[in-house]
Formats: C-alpha cells, structure tokens, sequence
C-alpha cells in the first residue's frame, strides 16, 4: 500500500482531479441544458427532439452549438420556470377591476409573502401607476 502511494506524485493527483472536475462540469453541462431543452416554450416537440438527438449523438459539438445558438434564452427560461413554480404569472393588467392602490396592496402582500420578488413587485407597481 505505501508503496503504491510513493508512485502517485504531485502531479498526477492534480491531473486525476482535474480530469473528475471537467468530468463532473460536463455532466452538469448535460443536466442543464437538456433541463433547458425541454423547458423551452418556444421549441416544438420536433425541434425539441432533433436537439435532444444531437447532443446525445455528437455530445460535444451538440452542446457547444446549443449554448451557442440558444445560450442567451437560458436565464429567460430559469427565470419563467422559478416564476412559475413559485405560483406568480405576470399579467399586462391587473387581475380584477379594482382600484389602483387595491392592485398595489394586493402585489405588497405577494411580494410579503414570498410569491414575488422585489423586482417584480416593483415591475408590477409601475404598470398599475400607468
């Protein structure tokens, strides 16, 4: 055993954990970006597949062309997915003909109780002002 130990240097520790890094980076690549694939509203099932079928038959080409060419619309699907798991749909008007300061009592207290953010309570305020 100590002898196995004293052939292992410096070096090939680091590479060997070098190597488990950019193995588990590029499993997490593959996570997201199916997460992503199926995610995404504006992909057609077909467009959906074809995608699908392209990182897993050429997994890195497949995946550098889809961060690429979809890359951007990433955070914008993340953003709608936590929207929606925490049960917040942004509406262009308010959801009831109430009065102005009803609307922005109702957003003060989804925004109190968690459901919205800061930034979407604020979003939400300024289009009930206009």
């Amino acid at each position: 055993m100590l002898h196995a130990a004293a052939e292992w240097g410096t070096g090939q520790v680091f590479w060997s954990m070098f190597w488990f890094f950019m193995f588990f980076i590029w499993i997490w690549l593959l996570i997201v970006i199916f997460g992503d694939i199926f995610r995404s509203d504006d992909l057609s099932g077909w467009g959906k597949a074809l995608w699908t079928i392209f990182v897993i038959v050429l997994p890195y080409l497949g995946v550098f062309v889809y961060l690429i060419a979809r890359g951007h619309k990433m955070q914008a699907h993340a953003q709608e997915s936590a929207a929606r798991s925490r049960g917040y749909q942004p509406t262009a008007a308010p959801a009831h003909n109430g009065s102005t300061a009803e609307e922005i009592s109702r957003l003060a207290d989804l925004r109190d109780r968690g459901v919205i953010s800061e930034a979407e309570f604020q979003q939400a305020k300024a289009r009930a002002l206009t």
